[in-house]
């Protein structure tokens, strides 16, 4: 899966065929030993984060959703998407 951000320790990825939600629009965010799914509106598709790393994912895809879809457009068509700036 590539890897879009990484911030306080929270690792983004994108990957379209990756066999779980393929209908929606989604990320995969990881933190130490905890894994998360997140549609694109921010809400919480399959997994858990720590509640202040899950707050600061639902942030930086307020501040990213247009970048993350048309990442997701590129994922979609085979290509690779684009680098987000993380939250600083």
């Amino acid at each position: 899966m590539p890897t879009l951000s990484m911030f306080y320790g929270v690792i983004i990825r994108m990957y379209y065929f990756d066999n779980k939600q393929h209908n929606v629009s989604h990320i995969h965010a990881e933190y130490a030993d905890s894994q998360a799914v997140f549609s694109l509106d921010g809400e919480l598709l399959a997994g858990e984060l720590p509640k202040n790393k899950r707050k600061l994912v639902e942030a930086w895809i307020e501040i990213h959703r247009e970048e993350l879809i048309a990442d997701w457009q590129l994922a979609v068509n085979g290509q690779e998407p684009f680098k987000i700036d993380p939250l600083k």
